[in-house]
Parts: C-alpha cells; sequence; structure tokens
C-alpha cells in the first residue's frame, strides 16, 4: 500500500436551517406527509417564476466567510439539466462556472498533526425530491415519488483533492459539520439527510504528481460510512491496479450492510448535464457592506473557542477540544466554571460524569437535568472540603433527579462527611473488630494491610469518612502512630 497514495476530494451538500424553500414560500418542515409541501414553482411548471431565499444567501455567505472563502460580488444561477424520477421539471438550479463562494481551508487536528484542506467552492442550489422504495423504511408497497424536499436550500462545499485517507476524510467532516452547526445554519442531521457526502477517490504512484482515474461513492450519510468507503474503494483499486487492470470513470453505491460499493452508474461530466446560465433568476448581486455586515454576525468558532478556554481558564487543549463539540456545551462549562470558579474540576466533571450519563441517554446539553450553576455549586463543596469526591459522586446521582440545590441534598440524604474524632474512633475499631486478620498483620508490621482496612472503613461509611482524619483514626486503634 505505501506504493501507491490516495488522493480524496469530498463534496458536502448541507441542508440550510431557512423556514421556507430557496425559490418559494413552501415550507421546509421534515416529516410531513409526502407531497403536502409542494408548489409549482417546486415542481418548475410553464409559467412559474423562482424568487430568491435571501436568508439562503445569507447563510451560505456566513459559510464562506467562517472558512475563509473569497465572497463573488456576482455569482449566478444555472439549470443542471438531467432526468430523475424525483426531478421532475428535468433540472435542478444550481450554481456552475460562477459559485457564490471560492477558495477557503478548513483544518483539521489528525495524529497530533494539523493539516489545511483547501476548498474549492461553495455554492447553492436547490435540493431534488426523494424516491420511495419497497424495501426501505418508508413502508411502501411500490415505488412513489416524495417532493416536499424539492427546492429546500442546500449549499456543496466541495474540497481540494487535498485528503489522503479515510480516517482524514471523517476528521474533515467532523470540522466541517461542527463549524456549520456553530455558524446555526445547518442541524447536521445526517438522518434526516441534512448533511450529506460524495467522495472522489483515485490512487496514484507514490511520488507521481498526475493523478489516477476517480471513482465517485455517491450519497454517503454517516461520517463512518465514509471512512469506510474510502479505505475500501482505495483497498479495491490498488488491488485492480496491482493485478495489471485499469480503473474506470464510475459512480458507487456505498452498501453499509456488505461492506462493500457497487457500481451505480457510468460518471457522469460537466458537459453531459448541459449546463446553461437560470433565464428565470437575475445574477446575484452582493453589495461589499452586506458582505460585511453578515460577517459582523459571526458567532466565535470552535478554534477561536477551543483557544480562549485554555488562555482564560487554563485548561489543557484536550480539554478544550471535548467541551468545544458544541456552542452549548462550552457555555454550560463556562457556567459551571463561572459558579464554582474551578475550571480543571468543571472540566474533570464534565467530560466523565455529564458526557458519560449523555452518551448513555442520548441526551443534549441543552435538556440535561443537572443545571450548569448547580453542577458548579457542587464543584465548589467538593473544593472547599464540603464533601468528598467519593460523596459528590453520590451526590451527583442524586441531583440527576432531584432540582433541590446539592447543598439541601447532602442534608437531605445524610451525605454530610463524617468528621468528628469520636465517630472516626467507633467506626475504625469496628473495622478493626470485623477484620482481626488483617489487623493482625498491620500490627505484625505488614504495612500493605493497612489500605485495605482503610478502604473497608471507607465502604463502611459509604465514604462520607474524611480520609486523613479516619487514617489518624485508625491507627490510634490500632495502637500504631495516629
Amino acid at each position: 500500500m505505501a506504493l501507491y497514495e490516495p488522493v480524496i476530494g469530498l463534496e458536502v451538500h448541507a441542508q440550510l436551517k431557512t423556514r421556507s424553500k430557496i425559490f418559494c414560500g413552501c415550507s421546509t418542515r421534515f416529516g410531513a406527509p409526502p407531497n403536502t409541501q409542494v408548489c409549482p414553482v417546486c415542481l418548475g411548471l410553464p409559467g412559474v417564476l423562482p424568487v430568491t431565499n435571501e436568508r439562503a444567501v445569507r447563510f451560505a455567505v456566513m459559510t464562506g466567510l467562517a472558512v475563509g472563502a473569497r465572497i463573488n460580488l456576482r455569482s449566478v444561477f444555472a439549470r443542471k439539466n438531467y432526468f430523475y424520477p424525483d426531478l421532475p421539471k428535468g433540472y435542478q438550479i444550481s450554481q456552475y462556472d460562477r459559485p457564490l463562494c471560492e477558495g477557503g481551508a478548513v483544518e483539521i487536528h489528525v495524529d497530533d498533526a494539523h493539516k489545511r484542506i483547501g476548498l474549492v467552492r461553495i455554492h447553492l442550489e436547490e435540493d431534488a425530491g426523494k424516491s420511495l422504495h419497497p424495501e426501505g423504511k418508508e413502508g411502501v408497497e411500490t415505488t412513489r415519488v416524495d417532493l416536499n424536499r424539492a427546492g429546500v436550500p442546500l449549499i456543496e462545499i466541495v474540497s481540494e483533492p487535498d485528503l489522503r485517507s479515510g480516517a482524514e476524510a471523517y476528521h474533515y467532516l467532523t470540522k466541517l459539520k461542527q463549524i456549520l452547526v456553530y455558524l446555526d445554519v445547518c442541524d447536521g442531521n445526517m438522518e434526516e439527510g441534512s448533511l450529506r457526502c460524495d467522495a472522489n477517490v483515485s490512487v496514484r504512484r507514490a511520488g507521481a504528481k498526475e493523478f489516477g482515474t476517480k471513482t465517485e461513492i455517491k450519497n454517503l450519510n454517516s461520517f463512518r460510512y465514509v471512512e469506510k468507503a474510502i479505505q475500501f474503494e482505495i483497498a479495491r483499486q490498488v488491488g485492480v491496479v496491482e493485478s495489471g487492470g485499469r480503473i474506470t470513470q464510475e459512480t458507487l453505491l456505498w452498501d453499509s450492510a456488505r461492506g462493500v460499493a457497487e457500481t451505480m452508474r457510468s460518471k457522469e461530466e460537466a458537459h453531459d448535464y448541459r449546463y446553461f446560465p437560470e433565464p428565470d433568476l437575475l445574477p446575484l448581486d452582493l453589495e461589499p457592506a452586506w458582505i460585511e455586515s453578515v460577517r459582523a454576525e459571526l458567532p466565535e468558532l470552535p478554534d477561536a473557542l477551543r483557544e480562549r478556554l485554555v488562555a482564560a481558564h487554563g485548561i489543557p487543549e484536550y480539554d478544550a477540544e471535548v467541551l468545544t463539540e458544541t456552542r452549548s456545551l462550552a457555555a454550560y462549562y463556562e457556567e459551571a466554571v463561572a459558579a464554582s470558579g474551578q475550571p480543571k474540576l468543571a472540566s474533570n466533571w464534565i467530560m466523565t460524569e455529564v458526557n458519560a450519563v449523555r452518551n448513555k441517554t442520548g441526551q443534549p446539553i441543552e435538556t440535561f437535568p443537572i443545571r450548569a450553576d448547580r453542577l458548579g455549586a457542587m464543584i465548589g463543596m467538593i473544593a472547599s472540603g464540603a464533601i468528598s469526591g467519593k460523596i459528590a459522586k453520590q451526590l451527583f446521582e442524586r441531583m440527576l433527579t432531584d432540582e433541590a440545590p446539592p447543598a439541601e441534598l447532602v442534608r437531605r440524604h445524610g451525605l454530610a462527611p463524617i468528621e468528628s474524632e469520636a465517630e472516626l474512633v467507633a467506626l475504625a475499631r469496628e473495622v478493626i473488630a470485623a477484620n482481626p486478620g488483617p489487623a493482625a498483620e498491620f500490627r505484625a508490621g505488614k504495612e500493605k494491610t493497612f489500605a485495605f482496612l482503610v478502604g473497608q472503613a471507607m465502604k463502611q461509611s459509604r465514604g462520607r469518612a474524611h480520609p486523613e482524619k479516619l487514617q489518624a483514626a485508625l491507627r490510634s486503634a490500632l495502637g500504631g502512630e495516629g
């Protein structure tokens, strides 16, 4: 494999979060009954005229600015002609030779190295409809067409062929999705088709400048499928070349159940689509001042937020990477820090206990039952010594189902630490009496058994015993130093 270098470029289709479609007022709501969100404009019936959705243009420009692309002051819509059952008007309104955005890049982090993945372009286009087949999950008996999605606004983000492995493609897509969700221009929901990817894959001899013949794997709707499909296709192409064969330019479909990519059709070239300027839409002319107004509204993006968290709170890069997974999670962290004054402790609790519950339940941080200020209050109690870390875990479990302040839950459930010398001495004597063997071994000089006795005492106190005072009480009761 080292004799060959994979060359990969991705085309990502992202659905923009507009309430109406790109060229008409039909709703973009997901899950409506089939063909209930369709009008003559969606269908391209004679005599109707499309009108561009200003919000879709704004969202596309926001994306371009976020990745450092050049925003063209004039872009042009074109008709991309092809026939599909779910495209009844026979063409798709897209952009071709004069797209809205060009250039830019996405920075990824793979194997402790940073890499810049260049972008060719970002352009606006409309989605097609959807064919429902008997073997699909919609439960239809014959193939049918749902045109609710026809006209839904998309941006197509085309990368340079800078990716060299399935893993790099996975990280690129993860970062791109994160940027889109931070911008709030796309919900990133791949199950509902809001984010889809086509992968162009070729291999060439290591060191060669010329690209090999590429194939395209269409409509991948899972980042892991993208990674696996690319790995499969790289291995397949190397096998073909090694056996003296030639790669055929074609479009493939990924069968996730079987783990193989299979031929869908021969690959179209641009001339196959007979592009021509859309006659019913004027060129899209943007004012520089308007573009700057969009730039001024850009939110803090993931890389900048990560760097700020490291600088402001002194947490490791890794922690900041985890905490900036979403804007909401980062906001939750900062609120917990404000309530506790403990940046690293707050980071630890969110990355372990909070995320463990979220991973198990699939719960977003927005609806997590423990508000950030309550988590911060609990962390403050740990930092002040009011409760131990072990007690805090019990308290955390109770806080998941009880909205009372953590201090009240500690009082109500008897979780306050045992610091009374008399209680600790009584506890130590009880543990020694229940474990005469280890106690005798310690008295005979086997120091290791002391840890066992401490563990038994902590267990019996349900973690409430003050660790240092308990050890002193145990040593005293055992007749050692204390």
